[in-house]
């Protein structure tokens, strides 16, 4: 099927939640389930942004425990930084890279009571489409 049910899947890579610190999501593997994605969509939700610059990065690993940002180069887009002024917004970034596994990175500066965001990984374009909806 080439639809986009058939073809994609999504993980949580930073559960939504009121942040005023900065914090690690959790690993995606780009191979789970049985299919190995060649694309990866981040996307970035933003609930109630009330103070200060919520920083989103994305970090790529080998291994899932040794992890790097990404590269600017392997990004399409820009990585957002939140403030009061995003509320409520999509944001997306794109993954060109060939690491096995990707997470979302937030660094918070200026909050007291900070913002309340999340971020999902969007896979796509599976090499092999047997378990995609794993």
């Amino acid at each position: 099927m080439r639809d986009a049910y058939s073809n994609t899947a999504a993980r949580v890579a930073l559960a939504a939640s009121l942040r005023s610190a900065s914090a690690n999501g959790t690993s995606v593997d780009r191979a789970g389930g049985g299919a190995l994605y060649q694309d990866a969509l981040i996307l970035v939700h933003a609930g109630t942004i009330t103070d200060g610059t919520h920083t989103v990065d994305v970090q790529e690993s080998d291994n899932d425990s040794t992890w790097t940002p990404v590269a600017a180069g392997q990004l399409q887009g820009s990585k957002p930084a939140l403030v009061a002024a995003d509320s409520g917004k999509v944001l997306a970034i794109g993954y060109r890279g060939i690491r096995r596994f990707l997470r979302v990175s937030v660094s918070v500066t200026g909050a007291t009571t900070g913002g309340t965001y999340g971020a999902i990984v969007l896979l796509g374009s599976p090499r092999t489409a047997s378990a995609v909806r794993a």
